[in-house]
């Protein structure tokens, strides 16, 4: 089980609490808004109301035990950048940072961090993206220029076996999974629901409905949500 420390219970430090939690992480949550702390005590291992800047307060918690301290104060750089710091300085192995802007980035690089979350910016791209080509559902940046995207399927791939298709050798992209969507009988009712389809096999026909979870280089994925024009 990952031991992992969140420092700032803001919008975004609540959801990455929640989501390790979610996914079995022994989640130590922290902040000096008491409401905060009250709001999601319930939801991990440990919850705590603290002045994270003050080092003899976050090692009374043990958190040296943490395998990564995640510091997401946003609403105060001064003393994200004095949290920061202080763990840094104290030798903690892995020490990810929020930034809320550019300047804030360089700043923290230029300190030592090697880990930086930009929230703003990732959803700044991420609506951008979808708001331009509106058959990209989602998608999740990787380095290197790589992106993971859920696409829908293109009008003039449907009905069309993989195996013909050849994603790979046509559009030099990966195919992870589909999801697809059912029609179910729930209480006497018919409802839609989704599903996974665990590896597709080379003789499976995309659907109209079916979103096609890729890998791929930005510019493959940008020409194959492109096709149909």
């Amino acid at each position: 089980m990952a031991k992992i420390a969140v420092i700032g219970l803001g919008q975004f430090g609540m959801a990455i609490a929640k989501s390790l939690a979610e996914q079995g992480a022994e989640v130590m949550a922290l902040d000096s808004d008491d409401n905060r702390v009250e709001q999601i005590k319930d939801l991990v291992a440990h919850a705590v109301a603290l002045d994270a800047t003050d080092m003899k307060a976050l090692e009374a918690q043990n958190i040296k035990e943490m395998e990564a301290i995640v510091v997401t104060i946003g609403e105060n750089f001064e003393a994200l950048l004095m949290t920061t710091v202080q763990l840094l300085d104290a030798g903690y192995p892995r020490v990810i940072a929020r930034a809320s802007n550019d300047q804030q980035r360089t700043i923290l690089k230029k300190m030592g961090v090697k880990e930086i979350l930009s929230p703003e910016e990732e959803v700044g791209r991420t609506f951008a993206s979808v708001l331009i080509n509106p058959d990209i559902k989602s998608y999740i940046t990787l380095p290197d220029g790589y992106q993971i995207v859920e696409v829908q399927t293109p009008r003039k791939l449907r009905d069309k076996e993989l195996a013909k298709i050849d994603l790979r050798k046509n559009y030099e992209l990966n195919l992870i999974t589909i999801k697809r969507k059912y029609d179910e009988n729930k209480d006497g009712q018919k409802v839609e629901s989704v599903h996974i389809i665990g590896v597709p096999r080379a003789d499976t026909k995309l659907e109209e409905n079916d979103l096609l979870i890729m890998l791929g280089k930005n510019e493959d994925i940008e020409k194959f949500v492109n096709i149909n024009k």
